[in-house]
């Protein structure tokens, strides 16, 4: 029997335990892997205490994995065993829809398959993630990663890189654009990195002017702290695009008005409460934008990951074991990491 050890919560209330499942047998185009790492990423929180309202229980988080292949379906030909691969956020859409149709398999208008906390479009079952030692993936949803990066630090690019990277592709970041950056946490650090590497000129607005030198380090030309009006008065009028990463309600205003005429701000980050409705003016009259982008296709991820190898980007890390991860759950919302949790999965392992 080919039992999968893992570490689940049983509900809301609940810390994450060991728990042991079987996985799906192979189909035609299934893919197994041997996972190696996987990041921990707030979303797993929000899952595993219910926080959205929509977690079935019990639920294994992660969708941040890197593993190598170790065993294919009798008609999956895009990998060998042995490979180094990685799987994000989705593991099946209806691939019909128009969005699907377009390589937008996250905005697929039936609803795509979660990693985890996911309906199985074939049997029902509850999809388990990356918080265990193997999952099974059809082969379309699988990526490659590229062998010069560290597989622990490329772990969260198949969440935090993806989210950042499509927006600043999408709205064709890159040289002779000014870009600003909100918030320096597991997104920011990734957005920062990735704009740095598009060729724009890089500014970071952040309230902790203990993150000033650790901004410019990873790319960022200024830093800005958002909460000094003076500050933020410099830059009126300047943005091409801003990236705003931050997941806390906050007022969207002040950052607007640093947009020039046609410029956009783009929210990655989902708040428990709406933000303030921004003044209506305030877009009118400069033609502004506010928009919003959800991770990426997976044409668009393996692009990323394509872009992550040339330029020789990760993800700023921690490695944990897995039975810290209760722990790393309480620092996560205190921000006391930088900048993102890894889990070492051969502790599950051992």
């Amino acid at each position: 029997m080919n039992i999968t050890h893992a570490y689940a919560a049983q509900d809301a209330k609940s810390k994450l335990a060991p728990f042991e499942y079987q996985p799906r047998e192979l189909r035609d185009h299934d893919v197994q892997i041997e996972i190696m790492y996987c990041g921990v990423c707030h979303s797993d929180l929000h899952q595993a205490r219910n926080e959205w309202k929509n977690t079935i229980f019990p639920v294994v988080p992660g969708h941040e994995i890197v593993g190598r292949v170790t065993a294919l379906g009798s008609h999956a030909h895009k990998y060998k065993v042995g490979d180094l691969v990685g799987v994000g956020c989705l593991v099946d859409s209806c691939r019909t829809c128009d969005s699907c149709k377009q390589d937008l398999e996250q905005y697929c208008e039936n609803g795509f398959t979660g990693t985890y906390n996911g309906k199985d479009r074939t049997t029902g079952e509850i999809t388990y993630g990356g918080y265990s030692t193997q999952v099974v993936v059809n082969e379309d949803f699988v990526l490659r990663v590229p062998e010069n990066l560290d597989p622990a630090g490329a772990a969260p690019l198949l969440c935090a890189g993806i989210t950042t990277y499509s927006p600043l592709s999408h709205w064709k970041v890159g040289p002779g654009k000014k870009v600003g950056i909100v918030g320096l946490g597991g997104l920011g650090h990734m957005g920062v990195k990735i704009a740095h590497a598009m060729g724009a000129y890089v500014v970071l607005f952040t309230t902790s002017p203990s993150k000033i030198e650790d901004g410019k380090r990873l790319g960022a030309d200024e830093v800005v702290i958002s909460k000094d009006p003076d500050q933020m008065a410099q830059h009126t009028n300047s943005f091409d695009f801003i990236l705003n990463t931050v997941a806390a309600q906050h007022d969207l205003n002040p950052f607007i008005t640093l947009l020039r005429l046609n410029g956009t701000m783009t929210l990655v980050g989902v708040p428990e409460h709406d933000h303030p409705s921004p003044h209506v003016a305030n877009l009118i009259y400069k033609r502004r934008s506010v928009a919003g982008s959800l991770i990426g296709g997976i044409k668009e991820t393996q692009d990323m990951l394509d872009f992550c190898g040339k330029h020789n980007i990760t993800s700023d890390i921690e490695m944990i074991k897995m039975d810290e991860i209760n722990e790393a759950y309480e620092r996560m919302l205190k921000s006391d990491v930088k900048y993102r949790f890894v889990i070492d999965i051969d502790s599950l392992r051992n």
